[in-house]
């Protein structure tokens, strides 16, 4: 008969690494400096941008209670329905631009190419760039008195949100694709030996093994891409600061407008917690509908 359980090793007198009560202790501490980061600099910011938001506050002296004023205001104001249309279309045409784009060379990535590794380190280097360099580098090319891409595209409604885009888009698609690269390569190669045998071709399988397999890989892209929309400030406020007229200004330029140029801080807190409540609405409404919570693993069986 073996050992118990967490009982000592046989000619050691010395219980067993990894088993009783205290298993899990030193992965729970391994993971204590992360959770700390996370309560210190993101949900306890949240809690008291929340509590800001029921105060009227000019940034100067104490903050004096306002009750339901700034909601209230918030719900009244006109600018938050076409800011809110704003952010909502930004969002899904940067879903759908960026999913598009990154699943095909995430694909591509994760094949045998000649030079395929080279490649994709280079194609990596936007997303290592801070947004406020790259907002200001495609400002300086879209100049329209000295940009090298001349005519009025910062000037125009639809040319500006096209710009907004495309940089986001230049940004951010090396980061999912590199997702995407990752889930493609987990896909099993004797799927594709199969399909080959049945006499699919090339565009069959990608189309009936290779989206099919990365549908957990969509939804965590997704949820990111997302919450990365809502978010959106710092392209906006170089390229386009809101214009022409309100035509880009998304939600978190409207927050920063409240904050910063009409120094009405506890409106502008009501705004970033709307931010926060409907990014995680939106976050869990996709991760719901994507069966994602009930999904198994790719591999199962394999």
């Amino acid at each position: 008969m073996g050992a118990a359980e967490g009982g000592p090793r046989p000619g050691t007198g010395r219980p067993r690494r990894g088993t009783g009560a205290n298993a899990g202790r030193p992965h729970a501490a391994l993971a204590l400096p992360g959770v700390l980061f996370f309560l210190f600099f993101a949900a306890l910011p949240m809690v008291l941008a929340f509590c800001l938001s029921f105060t009227e506050w000019n940034g100067l002296g104490n903050p004096r209670p306002a009750g339901l004023a700034n909601w209230r205001k918030l719900f009244d104001d006109d600018r938050l329905t076409r800011s809110l249309t704003v952010t909502v279309l930004l969002t899904v045409v940067n879903w759908a631009f960026q999913t598009v784009v990154s699943v095909l060379l995430g694909v591509w990535a994760a094949g045998r190419q000649r030079n395929r590794a080279i490649l994709s380190a280079i194609f990596f280097v936007p997303f290592l760039l801070s947004s406020t360099a790259i907002s200001l580098l495609f400002y300086a090319l879209l100049d329209p008195n000295f940009g090298i891409i001349h005519g009025e595209t910062l000037g125009s409604t639809d040319g500006a949100f096209l710009a907004i885009v495309f940089v986001g888009g230049w940004q951010f698609i090396p980061f999912h694709t590199l997702i995407y690269q990752g889930g493609a390569r987990q896909i099993p190669e004797v799927l594709y030996q199969a399909a080959a045998i049945d006499g699919a071709g090339r565009y069959r399988r990608f189309l009936s093994i290779t989206l099919p397999q990365l549908r957990n890989t969509a939804t965590t892209s997704g949820v990111l891409m997302v919450v990365g929309s809502l978010t959106y400030f710092e392209t906006v406020l170089i390229l386009t600061q809101g214009g022409p007229g309100t035509d880009t200004a998304i939600l978190p330029y409207l927050m920063y407008e409240a904050g910063f140029k009409s120094y009405d801080f506890g409106y502008a807190s009501a705004i970033a917690s709307f931010l926060v409540v409907a990014a995680t609405a939106l976050s869990l409404l996709l991760v719901r509908l994507s069966g994602f919570g009930t999904m198994r693993s790719t591999r199962e069986g394999m």
